[in-house]
């Protein structure tokens, strides 16, 4: 019987390669112009706390995917997933606050990314809903609805792709890429150690890379949870 560890890693991992904002920018740029460096500044300066929550969303959900009971898990991935969301729909209004982007179509590029960040949120939503009503006393069939949840956050995530490269091309991405706001975060809370290696957490891992990265983590070998 398949325990819940490596569904909730398949979660981790594709949660993982979600986008936390800004995340394949080239941090490098020519000096386009005061404006789009002004609204850079902007921008990233409201985003800050909003790109720091999703990353510590996607650690609780990378920390739980190791020696937790159902429960455990279910807690953790329903706040996770409300945080997401939350952030989601912040970004959102931080996008709607800095205005139009001073570029080419710059108010379709705005509107764009305000629809689609908050039809995350919508969807992030979704996802804590199916978490919540699965039965963790049971845990084939909680192993089997995470399954579900898993396969669905994939799809999520091509969501959270494209409402972000909106703000990602040219040189307006460019000019967010100087921005420490929009700098890749540190998940403020540890992964925990298990035993066996926790997946690469991409964009949600420590610092230690000036980039982000667009790839999911991948899973890898699970401890067994049933007691």
């Amino acid at each position: 019987m398949e325990g819940t560890d490596p569904v909730n890693k398949k979660l981790a991992a594709a949660l993982s390669g979600g986008a936390v904002l800004v995340l394949a920018l080239s941090g490098c740029s020519d000096d386009e112009g005061n404006k789009v460096d002004d609204w850079a500044k902007t921008f990233c300066d409201q985003a800050k706390p909003q790109i720091q929550k999703r990353a510590d969303a996607h650690q609780i959900i990378i920390s739980t995917a190791a020696d937790s009971k159902p429960a455990d898990i279910q807690a953790a991935d329903s706040k996770a997933f409300q945080d997401i969301a939350d952030a989601d729909r912040a970004l959102a209004k931080a996008v709607e606050s800095a205005g139009a982007p001073p570029v080419e179509n710059g108010e379709k590029v705005q509107q764009d990314a305000i629809k689609e960040l908050n039809a995350t949120a919508v969807a992030y939503e979704g996802l804590k809903k199916q978490v919540d009503a699965l039965d963790p006393t049971n845990q084939q069939k909680f192993a089997d609805g995470l399954q579900g949840v898993a396969d669905g956050l994939t799809k999520i995530e091509k969501m959270d792709q494209n409402a972000l490269s909106k703000l990602e091309e040219g040189e307006l991405g460019q000019a967010m890429a100087k921005q420490p706001g929009c700098q890749k975060p540190t998940a403020s809370t540890p992964p925990k150690t298990s035993g066996s290696e926790s997946p690469n957490p991409g964009s949600t891992a420590s610092g230690s890379s000036d980039k982000a990265s667009t790839k999911p983590a991948k899973p890898t070998s699970s401890a067994k949870t049933e007691e």
